[in-house]
């Protein structure tokens, strides 16, 4: 294992000590326990959003904490829940008299440490709601989820939400347009090559120099199909079926897509997955709106991507084009 860290047991403290130091102007860091605000959190009378999950995913979650998404971010350990411990701090800080938003990816110690922290911030008068990504059409359920996996849709979620509280929505409104992303996105992704969980060691899947999994986890949990290696369109052709037909997707439909690197691939890969993508909705009539092509919700350094639609109407569009301004996606600020 050749990895650029000092201490297996230190790797999620000294990264999010040195993001935060990089970042020092959009976000402050708070070590003990570890989580992640926006600089000027919390914001009077604006709804807070708050995700997590573990570490290893970057920039998910701690690159979209600032202006027009996140408020703040929980990093647990790599591909391990963080705690309530974290969580509920976390959600103290951002409250800004308007209640705080929960956006939680759909494995089962994130559902329930986050389950967990909304009761007790409530019990701390915090009015919290949750919303619950679970977009991944490979799989009804797998090594750690009752249903489907939250993935890439989560980036879009964030965004979006975020747009609305930043409008200044209130809780039920906010919660509302989270809702509707999550009815509307799904993902499905591949990989090429596994990855190496610092800790373990050694790669966390085998695959064959010939072979390639379709529809895999962020970490790593087997897909539909373990296939023989085939050319980017056909890869591309096998990852957007799934989700047109579980969308629905017709003629006339509008889309925000995200082709997304799961941390070991080339950004020219990524371009000619997202060129098959446009050429195949538009051979079906659908539009595509909006798009971000590269790294949003990696897996270490997995070879691999992930393909994510979204159905999109007016409302969407609108607050997706509001300013941003985070670590990892900034735009009009």
């Amino acid at each position: 294992m050749k990895k650029l860290i000092n201490d297996p047991r230190a790797v999620v403290d000294e990264s999010v000590e040195g993001f935060g130091i990089a970042h020092a102007d959009l976000v402050t860091v708070h070590p003990q326990p570890l989580f992640i605000t926006r600089k000027d959190a919390p914001v009077q009378g604006k709804v807070g959003l708050v995700s997590g999950g573990g570490s290893g995913h970057e920039p998910l979650h701690a690159g979209f904490v600032g202006r027009g998404m996140l408020d703040a971010a929980v990093p647990g350990a790599v591909f391990t829940s963080p705690t309530p411990d974290q969580i509920i701090p976390a959600t103290a800080a951002v409250d800004g008299g308007a209640g705080v938003l929960h956006i939680v990816k759909n494995y089962t110690g994130d559902v329930l440490n986050f389950e967990t922290a909304a009761e007790m911030a409530e019990a701390d008068g915090v009015s919290v709601r949750s919303v619950l990504v679970n977009d991944d059409v490979a799989v009804e359920d797998s090594l750690y989820t009752a249903g489907r996996r939250g993935v890439g849709g989560t980036v879009l979620v964030e965004r979006i939400a975020g747009a609305a509280a930043e409008r200044g929505d209130d809780l039920d409104g906010v919660t509302a347009v989270a809702q509707r992303v999550v009815d509307n996105v799904r993902s499905m992704g591949v990989a090429l090559a596994a990855c190496t969980v610092p800790h373990a060691g050694v790669p966390s899947f085998d695959l064959a120099e010939d072979e390639i999994e379709i529809g895999v986890g962020i970490h790593g949990e087997p897909g539909r199909h373990r296939i023989a290696m085939e050319d980017a369109d056909g890869i591309t052709q096998r990852l957007l079926d799934p989700i047109v037909a579980d969308l629905s997707l017709t003629s006339g439909d509008r889309t925000i897509v995200m082709v997304n690197g799961m941390g070991g691939t080339p950004a020219s890969e990524l371009y000619i997955v997202f060129r098959k993508v446009a050429q195949l909705l538009e051979g079906l009539g659908v539009g595509i709106e909006r798009s971000l092509v590269g790294n949003y919700i990696t897996a270490l350094e997995m070879q691999g991507a992930s393909l994510t639609v979204l159905r999109a109407d007016d409302e969407m569009l609108e607050l997706w084009d509001t300013p941003v301004h985070t670590a990892a996606l900034r735009w009009g600020a």
